[in-house]
């Protein structure tokens, strides 16, 4: 059975998605595409069937990746159960799936993105901001932000596949 992650923002169509096409090329480059499936999906039903917003496209292709294929979904309280990480881009996302994960009696593994991202750490800026409102210029910000971000998924995905860590003490609850 694959491990799972699921990347989650508000519409499923500006940071989730970006951060889903991003994930899945570094899974790859890094050898654990056999082993891993990413996919997004969004707290909030607004864009479901939508592809992913224009300018998240062109950010996404400015930089070597391709986003076309995506199709925006909200996301499933089922998901807890049925993911092995759950990474979300803010804070609200972060209350509203661990508390819907506590009212199920699962004990999801949801994070924030940057977390995995030691000098978001270190600064103290854990959230993606939402570039929906913004320009093509917060756009390319968003996409760097999730870059810097994934690199460390990678690292902890590749950790959890060789049993190097345990799932417990990677989830701050």
């Amino acid at each position: 059975m694959p491990y799972r992650v699921c990347m989650v923002c508000t519409g499923n169509i500006c940071r989730s998605p970006m951060a889903a096409v991003v994930l899945r090329r570094m899974i790859d480059d890094a050898g654990l595409g056999h082993a891993v499936e990413v996919d997004s999906a969004g707290t909030d039903h607004w864009h479901i069937g939508d592809g992913a917003d224009r300018r998240a496209l062109r950010a996404l292709r400015n930089a070597g990746y391709d986003g076309s294929a995506h199709v925006a979904a909200q996301f499933d309280a089922d998901f807890l159960g049925e993911r092995d990480l759950v990474l979300v881009a803010d804070t609200g996302h972060l209350r509203r799936l661990r508390s819907i994960g506590r009212a199920r009696g699962d004990l999801p593994h949801v994070r924030l993105l940057r977390e995995f991202d030691p000098a978001s750490v270190a600064a103290g800026t854990l959230e993606v901001d939402d570039p929906y409102y913004g320009d093509a210029a917060g756009f390319t910000r968003c996409l760097a932000e999730i870059e810097a971000a994934c690199r460390g998924v990678v690292a902890f995905i590749r950790d959890e596949l060789t049993g190097h860590k345990g799932r417990e003490s990677a989830s701050p609850e």
